[in-house]
Formats: C-alpha cells, sequence, structure tokens
C-alpha cells in the first residue's frame, strides 16, 4: 500500500536538509536513514518536491555513503508505490531484470530471452528503458525496436500478450510503468555517478502472475546476492535467481564456471549453486557474444587512438545475433539464451538439470516455436 505523504513544502524543505546533513557529512560521521526516512526522501524526489539540487546531493552522498538494507528498501518501496503493477491472466509470470543502463562489452542477446521461455512454456517479461548511465550502453529496449518489437505497449497491453499463449511474453518500458521514476532520467544523467536507483529499479515487478511472479537478475559484485534477496522479498517475489553475469546481467561466462543465487518461498534461504558451461553441454571459446567490429570505430583523442563502441550498430548486430539465435543458428547466442533459459527452468522445476534445460531451450530455437513466439508481438 503506497505511503500517505501529506507533509507541506517547508516540512519537506526542512525534511530533506534533516536528511542530507545527516547522509553527506563524509565518511567518519555520515548517519544511516531508516526504512521510512528514505522512502519519504525518494517519494519527495518523485514528485517533484524536492529540490533537484538536493534530490542530486542526496542521491550522491548516499551512495558514497554506501546504501544499507532499510536504504535500498526504503527507496524500492517508494518506486513500488508509484509502479503501475498489473496481474496476468496466467499462473506464473518470470520477471527478466536486467541492467538499464545496458552493455558495451559484449553483444547482449537476452532482449530475446522472455520469448525462448515463452516457448518453453514459462511466461516472461522484461522491462528497461531507452538509455540512462553510468553506462548509456546496449538496452533491452534498444535491441528489441532494432529486431522490430513493440517497445511502447501501455501495461494493459503487455499483460494482453502474456496472456496470448501464441506470444506469452513481452516488454514494458518503465515509461509506462512509472512515469515518476522515468522523468528522472535527465537528472541521473547530470548526477554522473551510480545511485541507488540503479540497484533498486530493476525489481519495479510491473506485471505478476495470477499466482506466483519469479525475478530473474544478475550481478558482479560478491556483496549483491543477499542485498537482491531482501529486495525481492520486500518487493514479494516469490523465488528469485540471482546470476553472476557478464556486466552484471543474467547471462554466466561461457568459458568458466560460476554460480548463481536462489530462494523458493518468501522464508526460503538463500543457496549458492556452482556451474560450469560444460555442465549444460555447452563449450565455447568466448565469454560472451563478441562485438562484431562494424559496431566499432577508432577515435583519436589527443593524439592516442581508441576504439569506442557505436551503441546503435551493436544494437542492430545484437537484434540479428538474437534473431538467429531464435532460428537456432548455432553460435555463442544461441549458447547465451540456452544457458540462461536453462538456468530458469531448473530454478522452476522444469529441467532436471542444466544440460536437460539447454536441451529444451534448443528444441524450442530448432522447431521454429522460440521464433513464433517472438513474431506475435
Amino acid at each position: 500500500m503506497a505511503a500517505v505523504f501529506t507533509n507541506s513544502q517547508q516540512e519537506i524543505d526542512a525534511q530533506m536538509r534533516s536528511i542530507i546533513g545527516r547522509v553527506a557529512t563524509g565518511p567518519e560521521y555520515s548517519k544511516d536513514l531508516s526504512f521510512e526516512e528514505s522512502r519519504a526522501a525518494m517519494h519527495y524526489i518523485l514528485h517533484n518536491q524536492a529540490d533537484p539540487v538536493q534530490a542530486g546531493v542526496y542521491l550522491i552522498a548516499l551512495r558514497m555513503k554506501r546504501e544499507t538494507d532499510d536504504e535500498n528498501g526504503g527507496s524500492l518501496q517508494a518506486i513500488l508505490d508509484e509502479t503501475e503493477q498489473m496481474v496476468a491472466e496466467v499462473d506464473a509470470v518470470v520477471d527478466i531484470a536486467e541492467p538499464y543502463d545496458g552493455y558495451m562489452r559484449g553483444a547482449p542477446v537476452m532482449a530475446f530471452l522472455p520469448a525462448l521461455l515463452a516457448a518453453c512454456g514459462i511466461p516472461a517479461v522484461s522491462h528497461g528503458l531507452e538509455e540512462v548511465g553510468p553506462k548509456f550502453g546496449v538496452t533491452h529496449r534498444k535491441v528489441l525496436r532494432a529486431a522490430g518489437a513493440d517497445v511502447n505497449m501501455s501495461p494493459q497491453q503487455a499483460v494482453a500478450q502474456i496472456n496470448n499463449s501464441d506470444a506469452g511474453w513481452a516488454y514494458i518500458d518503465q515509461a509506462k510503468f512509472c512515469q515518476r521514476l522515468h522523468d528522472l532520467v535527465p537528472l541521473r544523467k547530470r548526477i554522473i555517478k551510480r545511485p541507488v536507483l540503479t540497484t533498486v529499479e530493476v525489481l519495479a515487478k510491473p506485471i505478476c502472475g495470477k499466482k506466483t511472479t519469479h525475478l530473474m537478475t544478475g550481478y558482479v559484485h560478491k556483496p549483491y546476492p543477499p542485498v537482491y534477496e531482501k529486495l525481492a522479498k520486500l518487493a514479494r517475489f516469490d523465488s528469485a535467481v540471482i546470476v553472476r553475469g557478464v556486466e552484471g546481467g543474467i547471462t554466466p561466462a561461457l568459458n568458466k564456471p560460476a554460480k548463481y543465487f536462489e530462494y523458493h518461498g518468501l522464508d526460503g534461504p538463500l543457496t549458492e549453486i556452482d556451474i560450469t558451461p560444460q555442465a549444460a553441454g555447452i563449450e565455447q571459446n568466448h565469454r560472451c557474444v563478441p562485438i562484431p567490429e562494424q559496431a566499432t570505430q577508432v577515435q583519436t583523442v589527443d593524439g592516442i587512438e581508441e576504439t569506442v563502441v557505436d551503441v546503435e550498430k551493436l544494437a542492430q548486430a545484437s537484434a540479428q545475433f538474437g534473431l538467429d539465435a531464435l532460428a537456432g543458428k548455432p553460435g555463442p547466442a544461441r549458447d547465451c539464451l540456452a544457458y540462461s533459459a536453462a538456468i530458469a527452468l531448473q530454478h522452476l522445476g522444469k529441467a532436471n538439470s542444466l544440460n536437460d534445460g539447454v536441451n529444451i531451450a534448443n528444441q524450442a530455437m530448432a522447431s521454429g516455436a522460440a521464433t513464433r513466439h517472438f513474431q506475435l508481438t
């Protein structure tokens, strides 16, 4: 239930001054906020009741201090309060929560995972936005648009597409399910640093299943699995799988051992599971899908040449890699999709092993089912 904030502007200003005064006093003297204080601060920022300078200082100071579980949770709760959350007419939905700032070190293809999971009998949704810092990389929205999918569906349209068993998946943009949060993108570009929003926005949970909703997200840094566990349980995801993936996404490296963490049930423990691509029947020399040469260009800065990624060209290349993979074309893209799908299938009890899950996913691609589900958008 959304909190009711009835403070006057004068009271809001005083509260924000107090909050900033506590979180922005350096590494030795900064104080942590309570859940409700961080929820209130984020509410004021989302409702444009905090001065933009105050909002920027607050977000940077919170990051530099390092957010506590209560501060993460309060920030997420304020976002959940503003999210237009819909319930699909399917028993279960898998929520694919990849980093909203995208990818720059490989050609990302996980935008196609929801369609593949749908072809395996698991309705799925992904969400994101056009671009945001600090990475300003290739996002699900960019890849799906390049592949010809509708990236501007309303929540109602997205739910209808998930309800359609011939499709069974959807992408929904942050601008459609949480406009107030999306309105902060210009501020986030100006503050440069990675704010708490980057951590919590992926758990907004815009579409739920009629009975259960399952989170699939990724991480890089070791402390994050229990952080995401707490946030996922706050958002009331019935289960979660948290993958140590490339660039913080949900695809483990294809050429070395990896791990993921999972819980089942809001009272269930967080369990660590070690995996290898070989156990999934995958043999690759590449860590992920390599960036094609045509998506890069050489620039000279201060007399030094450096290779930079053209984001739009990489999005187009990623779209083609993903479409080819859905059609069963062998290669790193197909292996990335099959590997991540296998983790989801094993987590949900739809596959007996990773190898079994990869076989199920590969069959869905080879048979044309994955392509059919993707095209019905």
